[in-house]
């Protein structure tokens, strides 16, 4: 029986000067614990308005005086814990 011819593989292209290759380090050891401490620290805090703002007299006065913002303060730190877990590595 005849044997196979064994074909060339085409040539890499190669890659242009102008963008160099760049690994990204890994993050540090402490920073998914600081994201999922931020994480729950958003989250914390809205639980704790969700429990306050229930009665007729709020018992954290800087929450009764943020009124509606309380969601954008919980939010927002929770927003920030989420921009960190995009960028763990």
């Amino acid at each position: 029986m005849p044997k196979s011819k064994v074909r060339k593989k085409p040539d890499a292209p190669l890659r242009s000067s102008a963008q160099p290759s760049r690994s990204l380090a890994p993050s540090p050891s402490w920073y998914p614990i600081v994201m999922a401490t931020v994480l729950l620290l958003g989250l914390a805090y809205m639980v704790v308005y969700y429990l306050t703002s229930s009665g007729t007299n709020p018992h954290v006065p800087i929450m009764a005086s943020l009124h509606a913002w309380n969601f954008a303060v919980g939010f927002g730190v929770m927003l920030l814990g989420l921009v960190m877990a995009v960028r763990w590595r």
